[in-house]
């Protein structure tokens, strides 16, 4: 009996309060935040998933005609060190890239928007400076670190993505100095490195990493990458996005 008074009492506590609110969800979450955007509401239809068909790769030379130059822009940036080491002694890393886990769950590289009265090189090293700690006046981005610009379709948005090569030595200290940037710990969640050998069973490794969720074009922005600067062959890429996980014998 007493079970089934606190179950009526309950019910008519929540039909009380499910009619006292049009959104449950905002009073679910008025001290945590969840499920609002606050001042993030301006700039998330950003970070929203969409198809890689949403992509197109632009030509440089046209980046200053319609659409495109009237566009919102972005800027990213691949900071990374070729490195032959052999891994475990079996894999060869071919290169340490850097990437980041966002504040919002997804892996992405550095950068972000440009704004009023920047261009895209000085955008990118503001946030490299903001993201990353990085001593531009030792590593920054230039028109020579120019890699790839691709426009989405449904965001209106033109996305420029830079390389910026150093040393191995100078890499371990570019991550040592990520911990120390103003944005580590709400912007940026951690810097990692993406594995890029392939291991025995032919998904550990760079195949698996593929399967995480990516911002934006940032997947398509490695891969890009990867064969434009030769770090992989076009025949070990098509591999890894091939391979699927060898079932589990019994």
């Amino acid at each position: 009996m007493s079970v089934i008074v606190i179950s009526r009492s309950l019910c008519r506590n929540l039909f009380t309060w499910k009619k006292s609110t049009s959104n449950p969800l905002k009073v679910m979450s008025s001290d945590t935040g969840d499920r609002t955007w606050g001042h993030l509401a301006a700039t998330e239809h950003y970070g929203r998933i969409t198809d890689t068909t949403d992509y197109i790769q632009v030509d440089k030379e046209n980046l200053k005609n319609d659409p495109y130059y009237n566009s919102s822009q972005a800027s990213h940036c691949m900071i990374f060190a070729r490195n032959n080491k052999k891994t475990f002694g079996v894999y060869n890393p071919r290169a340490a890239i850097l990437m980041q886990m966002r504040f919002d769950g997804n892996l992405g590289f550095p950068g972000g928007l440009v704004d009023a009265g920047e261009d895209s090189i000085k955008a990118l090293n503001r946030e490299l400076t903001e993201e990353m700690n990085l001593d531009t006046s030792k590593h920054s981005v230039s028109e020579s670190s120019y890699v790839v610009t691709h426009w989405s379709i449904s965001k209106r948005l033109c996305l420029h993505f830079y390389a910026l090569e150093v040393s191995l030595a100078e890499l371990y200290e570019i991550e040592k100095r990520a911990l120390l940037a103003k944005d580590y710990g709400s912007e940026v969640l951690g810097t990692i490195r993406v594995p890029l050998y392939t291991m025995g069973d032919g998904y550990r490794g760079f195949p698996t990493f593929l399967t995480n969720a990516f911002i934006g074009n940032s997947r398509l922005q490695l891969l890009h990458c990867l064969r434009q600067l030769e770090i992989l062959t076009p025949e070990e890429i098509q591999l890894a996005l091939q391979a699927v996980p060898l079932p589990l014998k019994s």
